[in-house]
C-alpha cells in the first residue's frame, strides 16, 4: 500500500485551514498531519512533524510565510513548500521563490488542482500559478540584461536544446507540456530538466528560472 503524502497547513485563518483540510482529505493519497496559525508556529511544527509538503500562507502576524519558508529551507534543505496566497499578495512572489518555495499558487485554485500540485511537488517538480508565471516572465523581460556573457560561471555550458527547455520551464510549463510543444517524449524532457538543474546548480524548477535569469539565459 502506497504511503500517503503528509501535509502541514499554515494559515492564520481557522476557516481557511478547516476548508483546506476538508478538501485534501477527500483525496485517498493525502493526509493533513498538522496545522499552524503563524510562521513561527510553522517552523516548530515542521521540526516536530517532518511533513512531506507544507501549504504556506504569506500574510500572517509576526513571522510571515516567506520568512517561515526561508527558515524551514535553511534548516531542512529538502523541505517542500507551496505558497498558497491571494491576488493581493503579488508583491511576495519573488521573495517567496527566492526563499525556496517549490510552488506559488493562488487561493482561487480548485481543490483537485491543489491536490495535483501537492503531488507534483512531492515528486520533485515545481508549480507556479499561470497568473503568477506571467508576472515572473514580465519581470524578467523588464529587467535589464546582465552585463556578463550568458553561461558565465558554469563549468559546462548548456546546449541549445537545454536553453530552449529552460525557457519553457521558466514559463511554468510541465514536462508533459514541454514534450508536446517540442515533439519529444516526456521521459526525454525529464532527463533534460535533470541535466539542466545539475549544470546550473539548483534543486528545483523555480530556482532554475531565477538562476537562468541571472546567467542571462532568459
Amino acid at each position: 500500500m502506497t504511503a500517503k503524502i503528509r501535509v502541514l497547513l499554515v494559515d492564520d485563518q481557522r476557516l481557511m485551514r478547516d476548508g483546506l483540510r476538508t478538501l485534501l482529505e477527500l483525496e485517498d493519497d493525502l493526509v493533513v498531519v498538522g496545522e499552524a496559525a503563524s510562521g513561527e508556529a510553522a517552523v516548530n511544527a515542521f521540526a516536530g512533524l517532518q511533513p512531506d509538503v507544507v501549504l504556506m500562507d504569506v500574510r500572517m502576524p509576526g513571522v510571515d510565510g516567506v520568512e517561515a519558508t526561508r527558515r524551514i529551507r535553511a534548516h531542512w534543505p529538502a523541505a517542500r513548500v507551496i505558497i498558497l496566497t491571494t491576488f493581493d499578495d503579488d508583491e511576495y512572489v519573488f521573495e517567496g521563490l527566492r526563499a525556496g518555495a517549490q510552488g506559488y499558487l493562488l487561493k482561487a485554485i480548485a481543490g483537485a488542482e491543489l491536490a495535483g500540485a501537492i503531488r507534483i511537488v512531492m515528486a520533485g517538480g515545481a508549480l507556479i500559478d499561470p497568473a503568477v508565471t506571467r508576472k515572473v516572465v514580465a519581470e524578467f523581460a523588464r529587467l535589464a540584461p546582465p552585463a556578463r556573457a550568458p553561461d558565465a560561471g558554469l563549468a559546462e555550458p548548456l546546449a541549445e536544446r537545454e536553453i530552449e527547455i529552460l525557457r519553457l520551464v521558466a514559463q511554468g510549463l510541465s514536462n508533459r507540456e514541454i514534450a508536446q510543444r517540442l515533439f519529444l517524449a516526456e521521459g526525454t524532457v525529464k532527463n533534460y530538466v535533470t541535466a539542466i538543474l545539475q549544470k546550473i546548480g539548483v534543486r528545483d524548477r523555480t530556482q532554475a528560472a531565477l538562476r537562468g535569469r541571472e546567467l542571462g539565459l532568459l
